[in-house]
């Protein structure tokens, strides 16, 4: 592949300014092999796991690449903040145990005080040679000065209201979000643009607003090294003919019992009989009910799918690898067709 030249490329040494999303319950280390070794940016979706699962994963990973023990790894771990607040305060902390494997960045997301981590970053590598890149995920201007200007983040995150999972439901449109930042904030750090990227066309016209990469979520959904299970692949598949199919809420987390999130902080998710439950006014206990006996019976009317808002710009599964290389391949030539519009 050509490569595309931005300052998170050259930050990193990728040549392709695609990240995968750090999605907890749907990344795998199949898929970030997969991106990095294609020239993206892969990420490792550790906030649910314990301090052990995180290292597995991380050992995992770097006997993949085959690289010596005390390398740094090419890839970037995240994690979330509110999560970060219950378990670093116990005898088993996350972020000691993403450090001491050296990945190339980690990133922060969703918590009343990510400065704390960020903070704990620094200090950390203040002992040390290996220097660890600092991404956090913002949603709002304002929250993109603070992670800017207080706590000097290496690559900044701009999450649009169309992405998958969790997310503030207050955010703007991603490119609306990017070009704000951008006009409020002077020489801001490398941005990354997050939340219903599916094509080609779609990253060059972020990189042409002043985007330096792009984060594909749902998209990688669509591989078979994503960590969704069978069911939930073939609901994506059955919901990708329409462009409406995912809507947010707390309804998902609410039957998932993953309450805790920082206010405003909401899930988007294909919107199915879990969503069709919570718009009827069924009663807290009773959506329990349907959705616990659905998972005992095995029932799809009621699985959570995290996904976003671009999940019918995707219609097939394709191996991880292919898909970098189709939007890159893409993004290149919508670029040169832009190029034509000056008669160049």
């Amino acid at each position: 592949m050509h490569p595309i030249k931005t300052a998170f490329t050259e930050l990193v040494g990728v040549t392709t300014p695609i990240v995968s999303a750090p999605m907890g319950y749907a990344w795998s280390a199949e898929l970030a092999y997969a991106v990095a070794t294609t020239g993206g940016f892969g990420m490792v979706g550790a906030a649910l796991d314990t301090p052990e699962q995180i290292r597995t994963s991380l050992q995992t990973l770097r006997k993949r690449f085959s690289l010596p023990p005390n390398s740094p790894l090419p890839i970037g771990v995240g994690l979330i903040g509110w999560l970060l607040d219950k378990t670093e305060l116990t005898e088993d902390p996350r972020i000691p145990a993403v450090l001491e494997e050296k990945p190339n960045a980690i990133w922060f997301a969703f918590g009343d005080d990510l400065g704390k981590y960020v903070r704990q970053v620094r200090a950390h590598d203040a002992t040390r040679e290996h220097k660890t890149l600092v991404f956090v995920c913002v949603n709002t201007v304002e929250e993109a000065r603070m992670a800017i200007q207080d706590w000097q983040v290496d690559v900044l995150v701009a999450q649009g209201i169309e992405a998958g999972g969790h997310g503030s439901s207050h955010a703007p449109p991603t490119s609306l979000l990017v070009t704000s930042i951008l006009t409020a904030i002077p020489n801001p750090p490398p941005i990354l643009a997050a939340g219903g990227i599916h094509t080609g066309a779609q990253v060059a016209s972020l990189l042409t607003l002043g985007a330096s990469g792009v984060v594909l979520g749902t998209r990688l959904l669509f591989t078979p090294e994503c960590g969704y299970t069978p069911i939930q692949k073939s609901l994506l598949i059955e919901s990708s003919t329409s462009t409406h199919a995912t809507t947010r809420g707390m309804c998902y987390d609410e039957v998932n019992r993953t309450l805790g999130w920082p206010s405003g902080i909401d899930g988007r998710a294909i919107a199915n009989d879990i969503w069709t439950d919570y718009v009827e006014g069924v009663s807290v206990e009773e959506r329990l009910r349907r959705f616990d006996e659905g998972k005992v019976k095995g029932e799809k009317e009621r699985v959570v799918v995290w996904a976003g808002a671009g999940l019918g710009l995707t219609r097939e599964v394709k191996g991880a690898a292919e898909v970098v290389k189709e939007v890159h391949e893409e993004a290149i030539a919508r670029i040169q067709w832009a190029q034509s519009l000056l008669g160049l």
